[in-house]
Order: C-alpha cells, then structure tokens, then sequence
C-alpha cells in the first residue's frame, strides 16, 4: 500500500504529474468563452452564406430550381426562407440575443443542406451542428444579450 502511494506521489512531480497537470489546464477555460467562439464562428459562416445569396439573386432562385432541388418547397419561396433563416439566425448567434432560437433555426437550415443538398459535405455539416447544439444545450454564455437580459429580468421579478 506504501508503495503505491510513494509511486503515485513520485509521479506528480516528474514528467508524469507534470503531463497530467497540462492535461488539466484547459478546465480552467471558462465556457463562455467556448460559447462565444462558438456563436462567432457559426454565425459568421451563415451571414457570408446569405451575404452570397443577397448579392445575386437571380442567380440565388436559379440554384434553388436547378441545383439544390427541395422536394415539395417551390423555389421561389425556399431562397428567401433560406436567405432569412441564414440572416436571422446568424444575427441571433453573433449578438447572444434569443441565440437558442437562432441556434434552432440555424440547426433546421443544416439539417435540410445535408439531406436533400449536399449529402457528401457531412463532415462540414456535423461540425456546424455540434456548435450550435453546444448554444442550443447550454445557451449563449455570459458574454451575450442573452445574460444581460437574464440578469435585467431576475431584478424586477
């Protein structure tokens, strides 16, 4: 029993102790942090999206009716949905404000991308996904309108 804890003990000063306590430093990254880069990242790749789609239009409706080919959705109608969900949801991300639901929208907007347009593109899509079901799950962190409007609301309850 001595000496497993003589071992064990010796560890955490030698290259071992010293690798177990580096494996431990990035515990201390506040998850709002996370959380921001998260919504930053995401939001940004939907506003250049939609940023797209806004500067050709013609070209936006035409790639809906020839390329992508929504079943059951007429394409006149999915560009501008498409174009505001992006729109919307990546404002809702960047700013924290109601980003859950930024966070849905934008989560519908993937889910649609990877089954009916571009089903190969799965690597990309799962990581769009795993950060916004990050903001989805946990919210948009302290660094968002969300908190402040969490913290105005608590007082005058």
């Amino acid at each position: 029993m001595t000496a497993i804890r003589e071992y064990s003990s010796s560890t955490s000063t030698g290259p071992i102790g010293l690798y177990r306590r580096a494996l431990k430093l990035p515990e201390h990254i506040s998850l709002s942090i996370v959380q921001l880069a998260a919504r930053i990242a995401v939001a940004h790749v939907f506003w250049q999206s939609a940023q797209t789609k806004l500067a050709s239009w013609p070209v936006t409706v035409q790639l809906f009716a020839n390329e992508y080919n929504l079943p059951f959705v007429d394409p006149t109608i999915a560009a501008p949905l498409a174009t505001a969900a992006e729109l919307t949801g990546s404002v809702l991300l960047f700013l924290g404000l109601f980003s859950r639901l930024g966070a849905l929208m934008l989560l519908g907007v993937v889910a649609v991308i990877q089954i009916f347009v571009f089903p190969e593109n799965w690597a990309e899509h799962l990581q769009w996904a795993s950060l916004l079901s990050l903001v989805l799950a946990r919210g948009a962190g302290a660094f968002s309108f969300d908190r402040l409007a969490d913290r105005v609301f608590s007082r005058s309850a």
